[in-house]
């Protein structure tokens, strides 16, 4: 019977080559049972990786929409914050006004009416806020103001006034610019003409901003603090009798104008509800997620060991017999 042998260097180069998968498979082993996660993961799948590639898009789609929903809610929230300043302002004007009586005079109409041009600036200030460098009250113009300066609207309103001598006739006047091809639409507003595009809170669901800087709750507003703020203004030759009624209409504007901004607060704060659980939905689902993927790329401890056990006993072997070898000789065989 013939035996066949090999080499001294082809045992050696294959006794070196079984030292380094061994070693390779133990460090591999070590990560496993120190992560938890198994190394090769195709392997692990049997070359099926059609599920963890659904639950990694998934995953990241999520994110996308985690997202979005913050930024919605970071956009609402601000949004909300500067309607319940304005309704406050409009409101405690309108206050301050109907609370006058028959004890007005002119002291008081004047500052009711440098009240009234505080309000206005705070409007504008409000509805060119900006968040993340984007106009909030801007609709799809998002890269510019929604309102010119106050300064700008009240030199526009006041030529606009000019000649008037009646309190009919101002109202009139002030319908006109705050109506349709009016100077509001024309020299104070500066937005889009569209919405602000909406927000993407999952596959499917979207929620609408749709509060622009030219939405009626802003006209009218603006239109009764216009109507205090220039109730005394000197460039305007009217009676005293006017500037009275001036200031009185602006009061009962006011109250208009809190109602606007009512519903629009609720409306907005529906939005932000909506938000709010779609932010819960997406985070349990991104915990879901987590977990699935967990679970799919888990390596088991129990196993992990064993097999680090036995390949630790199988490289001990290994140099075991790789010494016994080393000790081989000529001499030592022929005995």
């Amino acid at each position: 019977m013939n035996s066949v042998s090999i080499g001294d260097m082809a045992q050696s180069f294959h006794l070196r080559r079984q030292n380094a998968e061994l070693k390779t498979e133990i460090t591999r082993l070590t990560s496993e049972l120190s992560s938890g996660k198994v190394q090769d993961v195709m392997k692990h799948l049997g070359a099926d990786l059609n599920y963890l590639t659904d639950i990694e898009r998934s995953l990241q789609m999520n994110s996308v929409f985690t997202r979005s929903a913050h930024e919605a809610a970071g956009f609402s929230a601000a949004m909300q914050s500067g309607l319940t300043y304005l309704q406050q302002s409009i409101s405690d004007l309108g206050a301050d006004i109907l609370g006058l009586g028959e004890g007005s005079n002119t002291l008081t109409n004047n500052l009711l009416a440098q009240k009234g041009q505080g309000v206005i600036e705070g409007l504008v200030s409000t509805l060119n806020t900006a968040v993340a460098g984007r106009a909030l009250f801007s609709g799809n113009a998002t890269d510019r103001a929604a309102l010119a300066s106050a300064d700008t609207i009240l030199t526009d309103l006041r030529a606009a006034l000019a000649g008037q001598a009646t309190i009919a006739d101002i109202e009139t006047a002030m319908d006109d610019w705050f109506g349709a091809g009016g100077g509001y639409e024309t020299v104070a507003y500066t937005g889009g003409t569209s919405d602000m595009s909406a927000f993407h809170l999952g596959d499917g669901e979207r929620v609408d901003l749709k509060i622009k800087g030219d939405d009626a709750a802003f006209k009218m507003t603006l239109k009764s603090a216009a109507m205090a703020a220039l109730s005394a203004d000197a460039a305007l030759v009217l009676s005293d009798a006017t500037r009275a009624a001036m200031l009185e209409r602006a009061g009962e504007l006011s109250l208009s104008a809190v109602d606007g901004l009512t519903a629009t607060r609720g409306a907005l704060g529906y939005a932000e509800a909506r938000i709010e659980d779609a932010g819960i939905r997406l985070t349990a689902q991104n915990t879901s997620l987590e977990i699935a993927r967990t679970e799919l790329l888990s390596a088991d401890p129990y196993d992990t060991i064993v097999k680090l056990e036995a390949t630790q006993f199988r490289l001990e072997s290994l140099y075991t017999a790789t010494a016994k070898l080393s000790q081989l000789s000529l001499v030592g065989f022929l005995r």
